[in-house]
């Protein structure tokens, strides 16, 4: 018989993270190898653009792993929508990406009110999509080889 709890337990949390880790180190070479090495570390990776007075005009986070820049949240200033600075804070993500930390690839995850036609003329495909996530929307998972 089994006790099944819901509450959130950050130690029970990271114990699960290291077991599966460790699962997956031992059922794949692919993982097994990447273990240990220098791009097995995720590392944060920002982009701010602040404007004359020094307030937040766009931003960029995100992480690498792997080989892979994973873009997690990307946001511009209404004022300065359409202004070519979305795209310039990305392209330096994936500069920074590609040059300082050996990445080949990016991917995100955008919903169709969002920005998915942007990605595109940045250069990504899209290779997923999940209808209804969340209910009336479409979410979009695209990647870029940099």
């Amino acid at each position: 018989m089994f006790h099944l709890e819901t509450e959130v337990d950050k130690e029970r949390r990271a114990l699960l993270f290291r077991r599966l880790r460790d699962d997956n180190t031992s059922r794949s070479p692919h993982m097994s190898a990447l273990r240990g090495a220098p791009e097995a570390d995720e590392v944060p990776l920002d982009v701010w653009a602040l404007d004359a007075e020094g307030r937040l005009a766009a931003g960029l986070a995100a992480r690498t792993w792997a080989r892979w820049l994973h873009l997690e949240l990307l946001w511009v200033d209404p004022a300065h929508r359409g202004s070519g600075l979305g795209a310039r804070v990305l392209a330096e993500a994936e500069r920074v990406a590609r040059e300082d930390r050996s990445c080949t690839r990016s991917r995100v995850e955008t919903w169709d009110f969002q920005a998915p036609g942007f990605y595109r003329k940045q250069g990504y495909e899209v290779r997923g999509r999940v209808d209804d996530f969340p209910p009336g929307v479409t979410e979009f998972t695209l990647t870029k080889e940099l």
